[in-house]
């Protein structure tokens, strides 16, 4: 009896104490599962329907660890086929090229279909060289001991043709694609003529001119006619300089650049926006890791609250008479203007030419307005050959106000318009003068997106969130109903979400479903929700191998214990549960999104790979986050854009630790980019006895000097009018850096030095503020990288494991090598 006393005690006492322990930061897991890595393991998990315009029919590529398959869909015969028998093709690459080929090693084939969609034409690189081609321009500039040098030389190129069916590959030459398009070149939809812009103005040349410039950009023959002559810098006729220092915008400023504007279907009329940003303060960021000298690169930068304001003016441009047309705007208050263009089919994404056309053939000129403080959002159509514009509809309401596309059908005499008027996003029936007709989609769930309309049957096609109550209202699915509001169905029913894609003609669509924790899977069905035929199962069989566990959903009550938040934990896949695991939150307020994923992702460098050190990794929404769901849910945070979602992913991380022993709430880290970087700050300074570490990486800490349309949308400013009718804006929030003082933890701030998105000032203002404090934190300057740290992306990644494995797991990384960064990489210096 003794004995099983001594025995029972042993393994108590040891329980306890293996409860207690920690795990060892583990570099090789998290190592295993970069990017790098995850692209030889993973492949493809969505079909991406490439629709054809002859039939209901599709092709797709699709890659598994067998390699990659292109198939042909005909959705009407329900046929599924290869596109062609992948080891003749390796032949017949092989006899042609004298390259060798294999049936799984096939080059990526980046292939048109030809006008009768009966073969594929594309193109391949031979080893083989051959001297270079040159244009007869090059040619008649080389002189005599030109001659004489050895040619240049270059790889060869075949550009092949595969007749659907056929057993050969046909050589059509040799030329390499023709990539002569430009850049700056917005060509009529008839090819008639050819819009730039050109020292801030509007220029103009026809179709013979514009084939020279293809052939050579410099050709002195070239005839250019300028059309206008006001531009200038910053209020100017196209062209912009964003992204480029001071010396390349002086280097580039008398080259032709873009003009953007938006088509009359019959090519007499251009419509284009002329802002006036003239008013805007500059901003600046320094790139000192330029090639030579540092070098500024200095920008228009709205900031919250500033008076100055860009003026919006809409321009119709008569091609036919060179005369120009003014839509009459309010230009003495602030308000953002935005043109509703011509829905692309998909079956002509794959053209090389798209001009951007008005949403009306028939004269007209459909625009939104929306106020600086985003409460009022007007529709508005405006004749396209006068200018005499009226209010068609009208939303008001208290905080911002969302949009989408306009939807124009019947002949032009209805529309669809999609609002939140009600408290959920739904579509309104309306005739072509602004009267409501009826209300189409109604009940407490969200209307995502426009899918397809049948007019002939007048049925809507569209996606939403949330209409069945038993699933996770994130979850997307395809739904249909009738114009007046009856016969709603959902197509694709199933407890998963769904990204999906509808044939032009309305009569299929394509669906991709999958949760967090399932294998993404692809099927066809019809538009009243029949399935047609499973299309694919992604291969995750080798992830699997390396020991990959799904991450599990969960769902618990906001800090109000009334409101459902729905989130997702990231475990290691070596997870044992007797072992005390330290908690890390990662964060992305938005409130335009949110960091929870709810498909299968095998993007793991922020989620799954953190995890894999040693941590539980944790991603939830909170109260003010995703607008998929109510609209009180997403303008929660509204006027409280600091510290709105914070005390939500406190209590949910009390919740998890009450349900799971494994979990150490002394323990809690939080991280974050962007938002996420001003939201994990703000949790260790609003709540500095609970979160104990953060890296915040490019964060906007301070969002008075961050832009004008995130913070005045998402936080509010207010617009006071005097007397005399004129408009101010009232802009307050609350600040990281007037926190300082309450630091407890261990925080770490990451930026990029030419950052022209959340500026470097905003970080640095939070690390003057902590050091006035008397704080220790770490701070890491990003050099030369933008708002994403690009190429530097996985030193952050190491930066953060570091971070948290010191303060968390008790191990510090002390080598001046990151080792799990260098251990691939073949050392030939």
């Amino acid at each position: 009896m003794k004995k099983l006393i001594l025995l029972f005690v042993f393994v108590f006492a040891t329980s306890i104490l293996t409860a207690q322990r920690t795990p060892e930061p583990n570099y090789r897991a998290a190592a295993k599962y970069s990017p790098k890595n995850l692209a030889k393991l993973v492949h493809s998990t969505t079909v991406s329907p490439n629709w054809l315009k002859k039939g209901n029919r599709f092709w797709y590529q699709y890659k598994t660890s067998d390699g990659a398959n292109y198939y042909l869909v005909d959705a009407d015969k329900k046929t599924r086929t290869p596109l062609f028998d992948n080891v003749k093709m390796a032949k017949w690459l092989t006899e042609i090229t004298k390259d060798p080929y294999d049936a799984q090693h096939l080059p990526r084939l980046s292939f048109k279909f030809n006008e009768s969609e009966t073969a594929i034409r594309f193109r391949v690189t031979a080893t083989e060289e051959v001297p270079a081609k040159e244009d007869d321009a090059k040619k008649g500039k080389k002189d005599a001991k030109a001659k004489s040098k050895k040619p240049k030389m270059e790889k060869k190129i075949y550009h092949l043709e595969y007749r659907l069916g056929g057993n050969s590959l046909t050589i059509i030459d040799n030329e390499k694609e023709d990539r002569k398009r430009k850049s700056w070149a917005n060509i009529a939809p008839d090819s008639s003529i050819v819009l730039f812009s050109k020292n801030y103005n509007l220029f103009w040349m026809d179709k013979a001119n514009f084939l020279k410039a293809l052939e050579d950009e410099k050709d002195s023959t070239i005839v250019e006619h300028q059309w206008t002559k006001d531009g200038v810098e910053d209020y100017s006729y196209g062209g912009g300089s964003r992204g480029e220092n001071n010396e390349t915008k002086i280097k580039n400023q008398d080259k032709r650049k873009g003009v953007w504007g938006t088509w009359s279907h019959d090519s007499k009329k251009f419509v284009f926006q002329k802002t006036d940003s003239r008013a805007l303060k500059d901003l600046w960021v320094i790139n000192s890791v330029s090639s030579k000298r540092p070098v500024l690169e200095t920008y228009k930068y709205h900031m919250p609250g500033e008076a100055e304001f860009s003026k919006t003016e809409l321009l119709i441009f008569d091609i036919p008479t060179k005369s120009v047309t003014n839509i009459a705007l309010d230009t003495t208050k602030q308000q953002s203007v935005s043109v509703f263009r011509a829905p692309i089919k998909l079956s002509d994404r794959s053209n090389d030419f798209n001009p951007s056309l008005l949403l009306s053939k028939k004269g007209k000129v459909y625009y939104s307005v929306i106020s600086r403080d985003r409460k009022k959002y007007d529709i508005c159509v405006a004749d396209l050959n006068t200018g005499k514009s009226k209010v068609l509809i009208e939303e008001r309401f208290n905080t911002y106000i969302e949009s989408r596309p306009l939807i124009l059908f019947n002949d032009e005499t209805e529309m669809l318009h999609w609002a939140e008027r009600d408290g959920w996003a739904h579509f309104y029936l309306y005739d072509s003068n602004g009267k409501l007709k009826n209300q189409v989609t109604d009940g407490d769930y969200h209307v995502a997106n426009f899918a397809g309309l049948d007019e002939k049957s007048r049925t809507l096609y569209f996606t939403a969130n949330g209409a069945d109550k038993s699933q996770d209202p994130y979850y997307e699915h395809m739904y249909k109903i009738n114009l007046n509001g009856s016969g709603m169905k959902s197509l694709n029913p199933g407890n998963f979400t769904t990204r999906t894609s509808m044939s032009d003609s309305n009569k299929f669509f394509v669906s991709n479903y999958s949760r967090v924790n399932t294998v993404p899977k692809s099927e066809l069905r019809t538009s009243d929700g029949r399935l047609v035929m499973d299309l694919e199962e992604a291969d995750l069989t080798q992830l699997f191998a390396t020991g990959y566990k799904f991450p599990e959903p969960f769902k618990v009550k906001a800090a109000d214990g009334i409101t459902d938040l729905y989130g997702v934990m990231y475990k290691p896949f070596n997870f044992n549960p007797n072992l005390s695991y330290p908690l890390l939150e990662y964060v992305y307020p938005g409130p335009q999104t949110e960091s929870v994923n709810k498909s299968f992702s095998y993007s793991m460098d922020r989620l799954d790979r953190m995890a894999q050190v040693g941590f539980i990794v944790i991603t939830l929404g909170n109260r003010g986050g995703h607008p998929d769901r109510s609209k009180w849910y997403h303008n929660y945070g509204y006027g409280n854009l600091r510290d709105y979602g914070l005390d939500d992913k406190k209590y949910v991380a009390e919740q998890l630790a009450n349900k799971h022993r494994f979990i150490d709430i002394s323990k809690v880290g939080i991280y974050g980019h962007s938002g996420g970087g001003f939201m994990s700050t703000a949790a260790m300074l609003v709540y500095p006895d609970f979160f104990k570490a953060a890296v915040s990486s490019a964060g906007n800490h301070d969002n008075t000097v961050y832009n004008s349309w995130w913070s005045e949308t998402h936080h509010g400013v207010k617009e006071e009018i005097d007397e005399k009718g004129k408009s101010s804006y009232v802009y307050k929030i609350d600040v990281n850096q007037t926190l300082a003082e309450n630091l407890k933890g261990h925080l770490m701030l990451i930026h990029g030095d030419v950052d022209n998105n959340v500026h470097p000032a905003g970080t640095i203002r939070m690390a003057n503020a902590l050091i006035k404090a008397n704080k220790r934190f770490k701070f890491m300057i990003m050099p030369g990288q933008r708002h994403g740290f690009g190429s530097m992306t996985e030193y952050s990644f190491w930066l953060r494991a570091d971070h948290f494995s010191k303060y968390f797991l008790g191990k510090e990384a002390t080598s001046v090598d990151i080792t799990e960064m260098n251990r691939d990489v073949p050392q030939n210096r």
